[in-house]
């Protein structure tokens, strides 16, 4: 088997993030320029070359759309501290403009006002560093006219099509949820329904006439269902569709047609995608078929939806972009994410399941040396990787870590344990209040699992993980020294006391929800000592090695640096690498590369 260079692993996309002006007549996207992605776009029909608009060298854009035919925006923050500026170009590379010039604010896009020239509405909290305020953002002269003030607790504004903010998201009690409801703009805002956190009303879009609103609840629910509601009294009008497995994530809404078209589940290994318009089914089969044993997505469509940007991928391919032009069914492939990389040898991502000590059933991925199956794996150094979040979830498709990995020879577990989303109410709730305990348990039964199978050399295991997967890490090797040979801390927890005492100041209205989910210092002091791997750092003694970005918002640079302080005292070793100009994760390539090539260095001493 090749074995590909970490730079070919990890470097940036020559391409990447397509997409198609309201007109159809530009393709956007973002390539590297002295090592930054920054946004280029280039006529449909392909008769002049691709132009450079920005010209970024610190920082590589976040993000952008299209703002009207002549125009884009784009996000981008400084040295990974999440306060996210946004800025206006033309395409002709004229009037840059920063819209948020506002030093430690954070700003996004509320609603394109796709019908409305020249402005969008935004919100930003730069009156307070807590709350989020909506703001419409005039694109021509910059003008920012705020159209409501947060109290403080306001969560998630909602607009209707017509662009007027009808519905809003509040904390109420600390650990209580509240929808908000208006008919105009000159209303108040007037309470319509109270909830725990727990049970979940998330008004996604109003329905063509304005009048309900389509809505995920799970609600009298375990499984969160795609709804329709009354806005008014947030009475469910109708069922639209439940799964018995997984939550509903996401719709599928046609602007030109003005109508639902289909809705989303995360499934294991395929789908699920529920179809509520029969030509929209007949659509996405006609493109699955162009792609056999691949994932379709659309990526972008022009406003007429005649002009589709394509994502195309799977577990052994980072994908490729396709413009397709429904009004002559033609293809026409744009770019392929990592062509240095070729799918045969890249290895096969495996749906698996196994039973924690509980009996709670966890779906879990492996990931092999190309070539083997779980049926052939013998014996393998595994790299253990648990998720961040924690409350998000893994799943199938392309990783350039995992990839990277499995073509070192190593074998890659992933699992979905208990708190992860997408399963149900209760398999979320069964989470709360166990970082370090249950949800560990269900990472260290899955080593055990493999184990049995016979897959995994029972000394040659390494833990791996960012953020949550971070904490994980560490825990699995505080609290349950014999499993691993080694760990690698990303970005993660070490003090769930510290943690929660530094979290950025527009989590702070949900920290009580945090207390409940995760464990209230002063009376749950006790267990939050008892889960925190810096405090029993007495506890470790394999081999380190903790990533950390100085500028994380997240969890501060202080968790690793007491992991770390801790460990060297005791005599514990641990290797130390800290990215100046980086948060919450590694953007920058030259620093990824440094990363994973001590990772690398790293593993290959203690694992092999």
């Amino acid at each position: 088997m090749k074995q590909y260079s970490i730079e070919e692993f990890f470097r940036n996309a020559p391409t990447a993030a397509y997409q198609i002006s309201p007109d159809g007549r530009h393709i956007s996207y973002m390539s590297p320029y002295k090592d930054r992605m920054n946004l280029f776009f280039v006529p449909v029909d392909g008769e002049t070359l691709p132009r450079q608009l920005t010209f970024e060298t610190e920082r590589s854009i976040q993000g952008y759309m299209w703002a009207g035919n002549d125009r884009l925006l784009f996000a981008k923050d400084t040295a990974g501290d999440e306060n996210y500026r946004l800025y206006g170009i033309s395409i002709d590379g004229s009037d840059e403009i920063c819209y948020t010039p506002f030093e430690g604010v954070r700003a996004g896009i509320l609603d394109d006002l796709e019908d409305v020239p020249d402005e969008v509405l935004i919100e930003m909290n730069k009156r307070n560093p807590e709350a989020f305020d909506p703001y419409r953002l005039n694109l021509k002269t910059g003008e920012l006219t705020l159209l409501a003030e947060n109290p403080g607790n306001y969560q998630g504004w909602l607009t209707d099509h017509d662009g007027h903010i009808r519905a809003v998201t509040a904390i109420v009690d600390g650990v209580n949820t509240q929808l908000l409801y208006r008919d105009t703009d000159e209303e108040p805002f007037r309470p319509v329904l109270t909830t725990n956190f727990k049970e979940s009303v998330n008004f996604l879009l109003f329905t063509p006439d304005n009048h309900n609103v389509y809505a995920a609840t799970n609600l009298g629910r375990d499984k969160t269902a795609l709804v329709e509601m009354n806005p008014a009294t947030a009475e469910e009008v109708c069922l639209l569709y439940e799964d018995e497995q997984y939550d509903v994530s996401s719709l599928n809404y046609s602007r030109r047609r003005k109508k639902l078209l289909s809705c989303y589940c995360t499934g294991h290994r395929e789908p699920v995608r529920h179809f509520f318009d029969e030509e929209e089914q007949a659509f996405r089969e006609r493109l699955r078929a162009l792609f056999p044993g691949k994932r379709v997505a659309m990526a972008d469509v022009d406003k007429a939806e005649e002009h589709y940007i394509l994502y195309v991928g799977s577990d052994r391919t980072r994908g490729a972009y396709y413009y397709y032009d429904d009004t002559t069914d033609t293809l026409r492939k744009l770019a392929d994410l990592a062509p240095q990389l070729a799918e045969a040898d890249m290895a096969e991502m495996h749906a698996v399941t196994y039973t924690s000590r509980d009996g709670l059933r966890i779906e879990a991925y492996l990931s092999l040396p190309s070539g083997l199956t779980p049926e052939t794996a013998r014996a393998l150094p595994v790299v253990v990787n648990p998720h961040g979040g924690p409350w998000a979830r893994d799943s199938w498709g392309f990783s350039s870590e995992t990839q990277f990995l499995c073509n070192r020879g190593y074998a890659v577990f992933q699992m979905n344990f208990r708190g992860s989303t997408g399963y149900g109410r209760r398999f979320l709730e069964a989470g709360y209040g166990q970082w370090g305990l249950r949800m560990q348990d269900d990472i260290t039964d899955g080593v055990d699992w493999l184990i049995s199978q016979g897959i995994a050399d029972p000394k040659r295991i390494a833990i791996y993980g960012g953020s949550y997967g971070g904490y994980a890490a560490l825990a699995g090797v505080a609290f349950t020294p014999e499993k691993y040979a080694c760990a690698v801390d990303y970005v993660g927890v070490s003090n769930l006391l510290t943690f929660l005492a530094t979290i950025p100041p527009y989590w702070k209205p949900m920290l009580q929800m945090m207390y409940e989910q995760v464990g209230n210092p002063e009376t749950d002091r006790e267990r939050l000592e008892a889960t925190s791997p810096a405090l029993h750092a007495d506890r470790i003694r394999v081999p380190l090695f903790v990533a950390q970005g100085a500028h994380d918002p997240r969890v501060n640079k202080a968790e690793s640096d007491q992991m770390v302080a801790a460990l060297r005292q005791r005599g514990v070793p641990v290797e130390y690498m800290v990215k100046e100009n980086e948060g919450h994760g590694f953007q920058n390539q030259e620093n990824r590369f440094d990363f994973y090539r001590a990772m690398e260095r790293f593993l290959k001493e203690h694992l092999q």
